[in-house]
């Protein structure tokens, strides 16, 4: 389901739906010509009316008000806002499970907000790089890590449209941060993470190897001048690597392994321990259209090991398993796939 679309559970984003920033803000004229469009157009579905009603109410509880014509009165007085600031991040606080003084939960608040910059930016640097310039965010909105200051601004005319819908879509990617921070509070994620790189050290890795300590070789592959696709690679060691000139359509890349025994061998393995990132999570839950913590906590922690040969990977299989049962625990080995030679819809052809 795409997070544009009808199913989206992110109504309030869509830019064509019931719920989507205007033009102009209209709160102080309720009775304007364009409020009838609105209103209008708004219920021509049930469940549009039942979004926007529980959204008014979150607002005005949020706010402290009781009307929206209130709002012209909280954006002509800083006190007020300031006020309603700190209760907001009181009541955030609690909504989130977070301890600690006043100062301690808005900067866990704030961080929800570079979170939510960091998705945008992520974005702008990769899929949607082609169209950098539309996504960036209004300098005014990046800088704005309030979220009282943000639901103000959506209802400050002053604002051109785009400025009021990245403050809105900012609001929302902090909403999924904090559900995500408190999921990984709940689950005790960074223990398992500390627990998990612990087993790998203690029951995995060979022994000859000191904790952080790698082998370094390098790969010297050859590549198409057409499209750079990899037609031949080899491992070389350090010294190997010292004698080699890459020539045009070559490259050497270096690469740090580690070595796992298994009997009297010693086996090379590159491998790359997966921690998401915060923005990471975010943006899978709006990958999947998701808004529950779970879809992007769960599956956090991973492991990717490469190998030289299949027979290689089988003998890791078997090692990993043996070495959970040393541990007094049970690893169960699942959705295996095999993206070279099996039938995936993933499969790949690159030799590399």
């Amino acid at each position: 389901m795409s997070v544009n679309g009808e199913e989206s559970v992110f109504t309030s984003l869509q830019q064509h739906g019931p719920l989507a920033v205007t033009d102009a803000v209209h709160i102080s004229r309720p009775f304007s010509e364009q409020t009838r469009r609105w209103v209008k157009n708004l219920c021509r579905e049930r469940l549009s009316i039942t979004k926007y009603r529980a959204l008014r109410s979150q607002i005005f509880e949020f706010l402290d008000i009781t009307c929206f014509a209130q709002i012209d009165e909280l954006l002509k007085s800083p006190t007020r806002q300031s006020d309603r600031s700190h209760r907001a991040c009181a009541l955030l606080g609690n909504m989130f499970g977070l301890h600690g003084t006043q100062r301690e939960v808005e900067a866990r608040v704030y961080e929800y907000a570079r979170t939510a910059d960091a998705v945008v930016n992520s974005l702008k640097a990769t899929i949607l790089n082609p169209y950098a310039s539309f996504v960036a965010t209004t300098n005014e909105i990046e800088v704005a890590n309030d979220p009282v200051d943000l639901l103000l601004i959506m209802f400050n005319d002053r604002y051109h449209k785009k400025a009021r819908f990245e403050a809105r879509r900012k609001l929302t990617l902090m909403n999924l941060a904090g559900s995500i921070d408190q999921r990984e509070r709940e689950t005790e994620i960074e223990e398992k993470f500390s627990n998990f790189l612990d087993f790998l050290n203690d029951y995995v890795w060979s022994k000859n190897l000191k904790i952080g300590e790698h082998d370094i070789v390098y790969l010297h592959s050859c590549h198409s001048p057409e499209d750079f696709s990899c037609a031949e690679v080899k491992v070389l060691s350090a010294a190997e690597a010292k004698t080699v000139k890459p020539a045009n359509g070559q490259k050497l890349t270096l690469l740090k392994r580690r070595r796992f025994s298994a009997g009297s061998r010693e086996i090379p393995i590159y491998v790359s321990i997966r921690k998401k990132p915060p923005e990471a999570k975010v943006l899978k839950l709006l990958r999947k259209n998701q808004k529950n913590p779970a879809v992007a906590v769960d599956d956090e922690l991973g492991l990717m090991a490469v190998l030289d040969s299949v027979a290689d990977i089988k003998t890791f299989q078997l090692h990993l398993t043996r070495s959970a049962a040393r541990a007094d625990s049970l690893m169960v080995l699942e959705d295996i796939s095999d993206t070279l030679s099996g039938s995936s819809s993933y499969r790949t052809t690159a030799t590399g």
